[in-house]
């Protein structure tokens, strides 16, 4: 919606005690949910595409290959997110070193992901333009960079496209002015309410 220009209020919840009128409207008691009028649509990809039908600019490729191909890339989504989180959720050493490795095969699905979809030097994931595929993968890339930037793993100079992808998405505007101010804070308590390994790298304000 932010990139589309489209106005909406937002409504915050604490997912730790969800209210009785959110989960009336959400089926699966996730977030996002998008009220249009009365009708409440629920899930990440199924909200988007109901925004790219009905809003201009396309974020979507023009050709119906390439936007099937892109679909197919944000349903990946789940399975790289999992990745990436089991590095900074993990409880244990050892755990998060399983997690470093797992990380290490999705990052390199998606490095040839970009290396064979794009054909341009980007720097988004189809090219100059933001599209729905980058919108899917910023917000973990934003959770996964801000522990990295204290962790200092260097687990993405082995994934260049990877990388600059990450880094372009988490220096636009768009991306980074999508969370709430509080967002860092709240990340934290959560790495803490967890008792992660790297909890102890964000200190928690009095």
């Amino acid at each position: 919606m932010r990139a589309k220009g489209v106005e909406f209020d937002v409504t915050y919840i604490n997912l730790r005690d969800r209210p009785d009128w959110f989960m009336e409207i959400s089926p699966h008691g996730k977030v996002p949910v998008l009220k249009v009028g009365g009708t409440p649509l629920f899930e990440s990809n199924a909200i988007a595409e109901f925004i790219e039908e009905t809003v201009e600019p396309r974020l979507h490729p023009a050709d119906p290959i390439k936007r099937a191909r892109n679909r197919a890339w944000t349903d990946f989504v789940p399975e790289f997110a999992s990745a990436l989180s089991s590095c900074y959720y993990a409880t244990t050493p050892e755990d998060q070193a399983a997690g470093f490795e797992e990380a290490k095969e999705a990052l390199e699905t998606m490095e040839l992901a970009i290396g064979s979809e794009r054909g341009n030097d980007g720097p988004y994931f189809n090219g100059p333009e933001l599209s729905l595929v980058d919108a899917a993968y910023a917000p973990f890339f934003q959770r996964f960079l801000a522990v990295e930037a204290k962790l200092q793993s260097g687990l993405l100079n082995g994934y260049p496209l990877v990388k600059a992808w990450a880094e372009t998405l988490m220096a636009t505007e768009t991306v980074v002015g999508s969370v709430h101010e509080t967002f860092p804070q709240e990340f934290a308590a959560n790495l803490h309410r967890r008792e992660t390994v790297v909890a102890p790298l964000f200190p928690l304000a009095a």
